[in-house]
């Protein structure tokens, strides 16, 4: 497994880090006694709460300390009834299905912000028909060695360029703006983050922020990139604090 980790590592580095994190570890151990394993998708979960602790405003932790939050979302379903005897990458993919996929990359990334500017939105891969088939589909056919979407890309080969057929996958990500200082995205995520505005949000310490703002300049490229998205929620809770005058 190290191997392959390293050697998947090595081939994508658009996605190092974010795949598949290294160096953060939470508390999983409910979850890997539950599937046997740890699903990556949650070990990237794990790992973005591992940096928001650092940046959580004591009282705040206080109050959370010990919420298993990953048990509690699969203690939502009939775990062994329905995975039991099942390849970890179907377990993944279950977990997949019922967690990021209907709540962040089809709401928010999908239907609301498709919503937002009038634009009717189609997801054929999601078809029930094509679902119902894939599942039934044997592992060896999702996935082989490290070549993700094995079917897919075979299926698809007459039509596409060999760079695209061999591409290594990775997330579609906005760029990294807000750890750019040539950005003016940046500027605005320093006076904002630097500001009252996220002194008066109580669950941040805003101190703490501050000190991972000063520290940004001296990271290597990929770390910067980690911090990234924590900082662009962060932001994002500034803006709704301010435009919704929240409490």
């Amino acid at each position: 497994m190290e191997r392959l980790l390293k050697q998947l590592e090595a081939a994508n580095t658009v996605s190092r880090g974010i795949l598949s994190p290294a160096g953060m570890n939470g508390a999983m151990a409910s979850v890997e006694r539950l599937l046997g394993f740890v699903p990556t998708c949650l070990k990237v979960f794990d790992a973005q709460g591992q940096q928001r602790l650092r940046l959580f405003a004591d009282i705040f932790k206080a109050r959370f300390k010990g919420r298993d939050s990953a048990r509690l979302f699969l203690d939502a379903f009939d775990v062994p009834g329905v995975l039991d005897g099942r390849d970890p990458l179907n377990k993944s993919l279950f977990v997949w299905a019922k967690s990021f996929l209907p709540t962040y990359i089809l709401n928010l990334l999908g239907d609301r912000m498709e919503m937002a500017h009038s634009i009717e939105g189609r997801v054929p891969f999601l078809d029930h028909q094509v679902v119902e088939c894939l599942c039934r589909v044997p592992v060896s056919l999702k996935i082989r060695g490290l070549t993700e979407k094995y079917l897919l890309r075979e299926a698809a080969k007459p039509v596409i360029t060999d760079t695209v057929y061999r591409r290594q996958k990775h997330p579609f990500l906005s760029p990294p703006v807000t750890t750019v200082p040539t950005e003016r995205f940046h500027q605005m995520l320093q006076d904002t983050l630097r500001s009252h505005a996220l002194a008066s949000i109580p669950f941040y310490n805003q101190k703490k922020v501050v000190a991972l703002l000063d520290e940004l300049p001296a990271m290597s490229d990929a770390d910067r990139v980690g911090w990234d998205p924590v900082l662009m929620s962060i932001l994002s809770a500034c803006v709704l604090q301010q435009r919704f005058e929240l409490n």
